[in-house]
Formats: structure tokens, C-alpha cells, sequence
């Protein structure tokens, strides 16, 4: 289970370190792929797994769902951390999800997603409580 918010540097190779309580579900060896909203979502083998078995039931005569396939499995890709847990974002990743030097990294619960720090901030969070109240009252979700 993945939770927290972590912020982070990338460094001119295109590498961040993974914070070690996310890393420690995560694994050395993951599936980073294109995520919704202009983010990266990074998957634990098995969850990923899960995920793409998922995707690969998904009826290859439906458009939508050619596009779905093509979103995720096509932007995927296998990574791996070294010795001090820092992972190289592929180059077209970075360029997808806008990664430059800051980022900020989520627990999602089965996922972590990857944020560039300026977009998160902008597109990546409620700025008014009412408007968060209203979508959990809209989903069925009280506190």
C-alpha cells in the first residue's frame, strides 16, 4: 500500500531517487507508464501485472479501448533502481509528463504517481475545500 507525498530533484541524467518507504512496497524492479492527467504511475510487478491483464481483455475492435492499450502498454516501461535507489525516467516519459527538476511523488494506494512539482501544483490538486467536500458527497463518500 502506497501513501504519502514526497518532493524530489531530478538530476541532469533524468534520475530521481525513489523515497525508501515507497521502494520498499515498490520493489528494485517496477513498471513505470504514462498515467492520467499528465502524470507518470508507477506499479509494484504483481499490481502491474494485475493491471495489464486487465487491459489485455479489453476488446481489440473498440476504439476507445485500442487507445486505452496504447496509452499505458505503449508508454510502459520495466525500470530498475540502482544501489542508492535512484531509477533513470525514460526520456519519453519525462517529456509526457513535463519532468524536469522538481517532482513530486504520491502514494496512491495500489500506484505512485510521478508529478512534474508545477503541474502537480496547478492541475494535480483541489484549491477549495467546498469543491472537495462536493465530489466526495457526489461519490458516495462521507467522513
Amino acid at each position: 500500500m502506497f501513501r504519502g507525498e514526497y518532493s524530489h530533484s531530478i538530476d541532469s541524467k533524468g534520475r530521481i531517487i525513489i523515497p525508501s518507504k515507497l521502494r520498499a512496497s515498490l520493489g528494485d524492479t517496477f513498471v513505470l507508464t504514462k498515467g492520467l492527467d499528465g502524470c507518470l504511475m508507477a506499479y509494484a510487478t504483481e499490481d502491474w501485472e494485475e493491471f495489464e491483464s486487465k487491459l489485455r481483455e479489453l476488446p481489440v475492435t473498440n476504439k476507445n479501448a485500442r487507445k486505452l492499450v496504447r496509452h499505458f502498454l505503449g508508454g510502459a516501461a520495466d525500470i530498475e533502481a540502482d544501489s542508492q535507489g535512484r531509477v533513470l525516467i525514460p526520456t519519453n516519459l519525462r517529456e509526457y509528463s513535463g519532468l524536469t527538476r522538481e517532482a513530486v511523488l504520491l502514494g496512491m494506494g495500489n500506484r505512485i504517481e510521478i508529478w512534474s512539482k508545477d503541474k502537480y501544483e496547478t492541475e494535480g490538486t483541489y484549491d477549495d475545500m467546498d469543491e472537495v467536500a462536493g465530489a466526495l458527497e457526489d461519490m458516495g463518500l462521507g467522513i
